[in-house]
């Protein structure tokens, strides 16, 4: 696999999106557990977590707003731009709530449970479309 894509053409078109069968859930607190957390990020209110479903029961997190979560397989680079913006727009113009964690290999675009399965149709068509 070769490094980063940094052209916003290269990452759409690569982006090979991916969704996963587990519930995830957004959860926060002051002083709350980070084991077994997606991710993790202090903000001034509280620790802010992703965690699966069975996690968050056991925790006893609000579980209203169920997300899953859609990976976008390219290896996109840190400073490249307009894969977020292209991902964001394409969810909102059809209604799609849409947070987007980056990490240093992929991104990764979280909707809600009930949305996924257009969320990523719309995701793999935004793919196709840059590629031609």
């Amino acid at each position: 696999m070769g490094g980063p894509v940094k052209d916003r053409a290269g990452m759409i078109s690569g982006m090979a999106p991916e969704l996963d069968d587990t519930i995830w859930h957004f959860c926060t607190g002051r002083e709350v557990d980070p084991s077994g957390a997606l991710a993790v990020f202090e903000e001034a209110e509280g620790r802010s977590l992703v965690l699966p479903d069975d996690l968050a029961v056991v925790r006893g997190f609000d579980r209203s707003l169920p997300m899953a979560r859609i990976t976008l397989r390219v290896h996109s680079a840190l400073d490249g731009v307009g894969l977020t913006a292209a991902v964001a727009s394409t969810l909102a113009e059809a209604g799609i709530p849409c947070n987007v964690i980056a990490a240093y290999h992929h991104d990764y675009a979280f909707v809600p449970w009930e949305m996924r399965d257009v969320a990523l149709e719309l995701l793999q068509a935004l793919a196709i479309a840059a590629a031609l």
